[in-house]
């Protein structure tokens, strides 16, 4: 079993009955695992105007995030120690997507002077407060432009794990 396969199971065995309406999406990286579990719809609301609307769908959201909070950060505490990874949760309601807790995780690079440019003038235009917001502006907008091509990556890379499990132990 890979450690995604057992990250999924363990959070299975964890989660209460009744939070999602189906199996939340578990997204692991080196650190921090993010569980995001879709929500019933609001039965409420049905013909505000769309702000008023949106202002339910808020309210609901914080409810929800409100009335799991202790065992969220229960089940948190758990899994941290278990798979030495931060928890994050979020959910999903009505196609929105709502994190309530994430880390922001420094990561260090070297950029030649045409790059540097690039997130300079994405500060000077306003687009970014900083460098650092700057950078993360274009990763987003690559992960948003190329998300197949990422997923088959990150499935391609799955298969070369799983195939390098099932062989021979490296000799050093």
């Amino acid at each position: 079993m890979d450690k995604e396969e057992q990250v999924r199971n363990w959070f299975a065995g964890r989660l209460p009955e009744g939070w999602f309406t189906e199996a939340p999406e578990i997204v692991l990286d080196r650190e921090e695992i993010a569980v995001v579990g879709a929500v019933p719809p609001l039965t409420v609301g049905g013909g505000l105007p769309e702000l008023e609307r949106s202002a339910a769908l808020e309210g609901y959201v914080e409810r929800f995030r409100e009335e799991t909070r202790e065992r969220r950060i229960e089940i948190a505490r758990e899994a941290e120690r278990q798979f030495r990874r931060k928890v994050a949760w979020g959910v999903v309601v009505e196609g929105r997507r709502v994190m309530f807790t994430t880390l922001s995780v420094p990561v260090m690079t070297r950029l030649r002077q045409p790059e540097r440019q690039v997130l300079d003038t994405l500060v000077a235009a306003g687009v970014a407060r900083s460098r650092s917001d700057a950078l993360a502006w274009c990763v987003r907008l690559v992960g948003r432009h190329t998300d197949t091509w990422l997923a088959d990556l990150r499935d391609a890379l799955q298969h070369v794990d799983r195939i390098r499990s099932e062989g021979p132990d490296r000799v050093d």
